[in-house]
């Protein structure tokens, strides 16, 4: 069988299992998972190996097979599309009141089906401070370093200490890179910034560099979490994906989660879960269900009428993203636009006395407009590098703006309210126009359309008007061990048993660089901790009967 009819043989398959399945719902499932973004569904397939165990995965958008998702450069496309929550911050004084359209991936992959394709390990420094946060080991960039080597199919330069070979996770650097991205990696190594053969080796165990970016594309079409993990298992009888299922709350048996309620087809359903709920909706959508569940700060729950069920301050507290200030050049002649258009990255430091990079600089092979507050003109042809904070110190919050569903989160990024962001901000507006201007791209360039040369004050004015998101939001129920933690190291939420929360609300801090792969290590440790547990349960003969054999 050759491989396209093998592809046709499984898609059959797969929508045939799944529809009985949909038409065959069961009340009881041993694990319900929430949200198949790239934690979700990393878990769900993981535990879905395991023929005994039967896994109900529920995400509230649709597929993933529109030609915007599949082929790499439609990304842009996406974004305020059904496949986008759409969310909006609220005014922020910090950006001259401005409200930051904060998308975030709707359908199945989640974000990884409508991202740039990144794939960005974080630095050595994040993974050991989820270790210190947490108290646990385990979380470091030692063991971290080793799930990444399982996870990966790395087709570049080999790197056996560092590098995975014939994992799920297929990640290539673009064979043939567009002269624009090689002209940026050039021009930073000519400014001292070193360059390595990859952003994601040695380069984030250092200070930083510039490097080819490693990109989840195969074959000139995307890879997401969900076509490889979820997607190989969906002709499993015991993995019931469920498209189109809002997860409204949480179900309990006093301080005992034991299912959700769920909106379905129209109707609200309720599923159980003999052993344990999993909660990964993401930064806003879990924060969202666990305080119209009753778990939160008890001041939030209180006003909008709901009965707290345990009180947890840091919920919604400690908001995180990555914010980017664009800076566009114009090409002399249009050049094209390779894979997704992002080939090409620069980590550095805005000051050399810290230990890792917090700036964070992505280049675009087409120019990207400045918000209208910024009042820029687009070139026609061009191409923009984001000036990215990695590491900001400002931190947000979500409040609930009613009890229901139906109601929306109150999303306050409080971006660039931290002085030292502002401070980072310039330095990498400057470090970006640095490299865009070097004369190695004067064959390619005409020259630079934003933000040109400004005083100290326009600068300032430019980063707070033209101030975006690489759509990187994390840490609303961090994990750790002071009060404001809302998860412990094996992702357990504090005062609740049976629930679980792994996505990237989870992070202490939000790690350097794009968070997709981040977030498949969460899905991959916290797919090993459950197991562990549930095999625990079954060596001590405590696993719960299941009530019915629907």
């Amino acid at each position: 069988m050759n491989q396209i009819s093998e592809d046709i043989q499984i898609h059959t398959d797969v929508l045939r299992n799944q529809n009985e399945l949909r038409n065959n719902l069961r009340s009881h499932y041993d694990f319900i998972v929430c949200g198949a973004g790239s934690s979700g569904c990393v878990i769900a397939a993981r535990l879905a190996e395991r023929e005994n165990i039967r896994v109900l995965l529920l995400e509230a958008g649709g597929d993933d097979t529109a030609p915007s998702v599949m082929e790499p450069a439609q990304w842009p496309v996406n974004l305020g599309s059904e496949r986008d929550w759409s969310f909006m911050g609220q005014p922020a004084p910090s950006l001259n009141g401005r409200r930051l359209p904060l998308s975030m991936g709707k359908g199945l992959g989640g974000g990884s089906s409508i991202n740039v394709m990144v794939w960005s390990r974080g630095h050595k420094e994040d993974w050991d401070y989820f270790a210190a946060k947490s108290g646990d080991p385990e979380w470091g960039y030692k063991s971290v370093l080793e799930y990444y080597r399982r996870i990966e199919d790395w087709q570049g330069t080999p790197d056996p200490a560092r590098r995975g070979k014939g994992g799920p996770a297929y990640v290539a650097q673009p064979s043939s890179p567009q002269p624009i991205a090689q002209t940026m990696v050039d021009a930073a190594g000519l400014l001292g910034i070193p360059v390595f053969d990859s952003p994601n080796g040695r380069m984030m165990e250092c200070t930083g560099g510039a490097a080819i970016a490693d990109l989840r594309i195969k074959d000139g079409k995307r890879q997401s979490v969900f076509r490889s993990y979820t997607y190989k298992a969906m002709h499993q009888p015991n993995l019931t994906v469920l498209t189109g299922a809002l997860v409204s709350s949480l179900i309990f048996d006093g301080n005992k989660a034991v299912g959700v309620e769920v909106m379905l087809d129209g109707k609200i359903r309720q599923f159980r879960a003999t052993c344990e709920t999993i909660l990964s909706l993401g930064a806003v959508n879990t924060p969202k269900v666990l305080m119209q569940s009753g778990i939160g700060p008890e001041d939030e729950l209180n006003r909008h009428g709901i009965k707290v069920r345990q009180h947890l301050p840091g919920v919604g507290q400690n908001h995180q993203d990555h914010i980017a200030f664009g800076c566009t050049w114009e090409y002399r002649k249009p050049e094209d636009v390779g894979g997704g258009g992002c080939e090409a990255t620069v980590y550095w430091k805005s000051n050399s006395r810290l230990q890792q990079p917090d700036i964070l600089q992505c280049q675009l092979e087409f120019p990207v407009p400045s918000p209208a507050e910024a009042e820029l003109e687009t070139p026609e042809h061009g191409w923009t590098m984001f000036a990215g904070l990695a590491q900001p110190k400002s931190r947000g919050r979500l409040r609930l703006s009613g009890p229901t569903m139906y109601d929306n989160m109150l999303i306050e990024p409080n971006a660039l309210s931290a002085p030292e962001d502002v401070t980072a901000a310039l330095a990498a507006v400057e470090l970006c126009r640095e490299i865009g201007n070097h004369s190695a791209f004067t064959p390619l360039v005409r020259g630079e359309t934003a933000p040109r040369s400004r005083n100290h004050a326009g600068l300032v004015e430019f980063v707070r008007n033209s101030a975006v998101t690489y759509w990187h939001q994390s840490c609303t129920a961090k994990m750790g061990l002071d009060r404001m933690s809302v998860v412990d190291a094996r992702l357990r939420v504090y005062g609740i048993e049976n629930l679980r929360i792994a996505d990237a609300s989870i992070m202490p801090r939000i790690t350097t660089g794009n968070t997709m792969a981040p977030c498949v290590v969460i899905g991959e440790r916290a797919a090993d901790m459950i197991l562990a547990a549930h095999d625990t349960q079954l060596a001590a003969g405590i696993k719960q009967q299941r009530p019915d054999p629907s």
